[in-house]
């Protein structure tokens, strides 16, 4: 009889969460800890005449499945798997060997970044021999990957409809996550392009029932759609544009008066980084109490905004952000694109959760060489910041003649989530939330002296996969490390470097006369 294995997601129709045999499975998560409570459920889900084994690779802490031991399966074991490309290629000939692998459930359960040197086309081939490596053995396997990475695996994975029996992603929302399948098929038919709202219990993931989670279902309609609500200074001194228009004082009185709408356009003006926090409850707020037919403007009037500030406000609610660079006209003509839109994004019930998560450290300046590697790795594995745009790592190597130590006493990091460390006679500098695009700005702005004077090669990395390699070369006191082709590294041409660069010199005692000497007459 053909084993049935479960994926074990609560109140999800059968359809959805059974796997049938032989078949191979893939599922994405955002963080890890969402990831380990999917496994755990997914064994717990089994028979206890099923025959299951865990794979997990690294040196990965066992608590989370320590309450899976004693088990009720008839058959469960666990099994090591090293962090190498070499392991991947070698599963099924070690689990053959290691294992009965007839008729069981494997459960492969690996950082995202343990694919990164598989080409989409190596990856393709090793589905569609470990999917026939099931098939001789009627097992089916389910694969779960997490962490930095997903974002990648998930381009090259779509393609793979023919070899994978189901892809589906775990995409965390704050509080909630949303579990989105491409394609999932249990032997009766396939089910494809589906959503559903999860919510984490201590017995694993369970369906989020239709809530009263939209405002706008138990607001009354009011027929305010074609009214604007207006700090008065966005727009630069002109008066109100038509009788549609309103235009109040402050952002604090816009917010009182927009209680009483419902689905009007509201522009809030944002003059200083410092306004961001109390902008972000109130957009919030709005965005909870009145419903997503309200249409949430913020115009940035003076250059104070910072990407990750950006972020949060469009988690709050916001419909969109306006850069201060964005003239009068553009921003009207955006202001024209939203309407008749109403907000699909999910927003979170607490805005403190959005306010916390959403930023960077709150630290900034200098880490010994094992706190900097650990505070990188934490916020590029940040999962509610965008892959691919968490930031860049930079290592400057200064000019001959000049001390590392000595060139970070130029250098002054005035924003929280950069971090700077000495190491390898370079500066290894963590610039939170910046844009390769936004480098040269931010080294001006961060050194006292022309950065061309002061350092005569420069790394950059700003892919989340290639920082991480290194901040954990970084942290094993490793020399060099591996440098691929997509890290940028300049080197100042000859005529271009100083002929001198000013060093900070200790001073040195001198003796006016020898001791030796003393009483004669010079």
């Amino acid at each position: 009889m053909v084993p049935r294995f479960l994926l074990g997601l609560r109140e999800l129709q059968d359809e959805l969460t059974t796997m049938q045999v032989p078949g191979l499975y893939w599922i994405n998560c955002d963080r890890s800890v969402d990831a380990e409570l999917l496994c755990r459920q997914c064994i717990g889900a089994q028979s206890e005449q099923a025959r299951v084994t865990l794979i997990r690779s690294g040196a990965a802490d066992d608590t989370p499945f320590t309450p899976l031991l004693p088990t009720a399966l008839a058959q469960f074991s666990r099994y090591r798997l090293a962090e190498s490309k070499a392991a991947l290629m070698a599963l099924t000939n070690d689990v053959t060997r290691a294992t009965a692998p007839r008729q069981r459930l494997f459960v492969l359960l690996l950082p995202a970044t343990q694919w990164k040197d598989f080409s989409a086309e190596q990856l393709q081939r090793w589905i569609v021999r470990v999917g026939a490596w099931l098939a001789q053995r009627q097992c089916a396997l389910v694969v779960v990957a997490h962490g930095s990475g997903v974002g990648r695996l998930r381009g090259i994975l779509t393609t793979q409809h023919r070899t994978l029996y189901g892809l589906a992603h775990l995409q965390w929302q704050q509080d909630r996550a949303q579990y989105l399948i491409a394609w999932w098929s249990e032997g009766g038919g396939i089910n494809a392009n589906l959503a559903v709202l999860m919510t984490p219990q201590t017995q694993g993931w369970q369906l989020l029932r239709d809530e009263d989670d939209d405002p706008a279902s138990i607001t009354p309609l009011l027929n305010d759609e074609n009214q604007f609500y207006a700090e008065r200074s966005v727009l630069e001194g002109a008066p109100a544009l038509s009788d549609h228009w309103q235009l109040l004082d402050s952002n604090a009185e816009l917010a009182q008066h927009a209680q009483l709408t419902h689905s009007a356009t509201l522009i809030f003006a944002l003059q200083q980084t410092q306004d961001v926090d109390m902008l972000a409850r109130w957009v919030h707020s709005l965005r909870r109490q009145r419903g997503n037919a309200l249409k949430i403007m913020i115009r940035e009037m003076r250059p104070c905004l910072r990407s990750s500030d950006e972020r949060l406000l469009l988690a709050c609610g916001a419909n969109i952000v306006v850069a201060h660079s964005e003239p009068l006209s553009r921003f009207l003509a955006r202001l024209e694109s939203v309407q008749g839109q109403r907000f699909g994004r999910h927003v979170p019930a607490d805005v403190e959760t959005l306010l916390t998560t959403m930023r960077p450290l709150q630290f900034k300046g200098y880490l010994p060489q094992a706190a900097f590697s650990n505070a990188v790795r934490m916020l590029i594995e940040h999962s509610l910041m965008p892959e691919g745009g968490k930031g860049i790592l930079v290592a400057l190597r200064p000019v001959p003649g000049l001390a590392a130590e000595q060139a970070l006493t130029l250098c002054q990091l005035r924003r929280f989530g950069d971090v700077v460390t000495v190491a390898q006679q370079r500066l290894f500098i963590y610039l939170s939330t910046c844009r390769p695009n936004e480098l040269e700005t931010a080294l001006k702005s961060i050194f006292r002296l022309p950065v061309n004077e002061i350092f005569s090669n420069r790394l950059v990395w700003s892919q989340d996969v290639q920082m991480l390699i290194e901040v954990k070369s970084l942290s094993e006191g490793r020399e060099e490390s591996v440098v691929s082709s997509t890290v940028q590294s300049v080197v100042l041409p000859r005529e271009e470097r100083p002929a001198s660069v000013p060093i900070r010199r200790e001073p040195t005692g001198l003796a006016l006369f020898d001791a030796s000497s003393e009483g004669n007459t010079p």
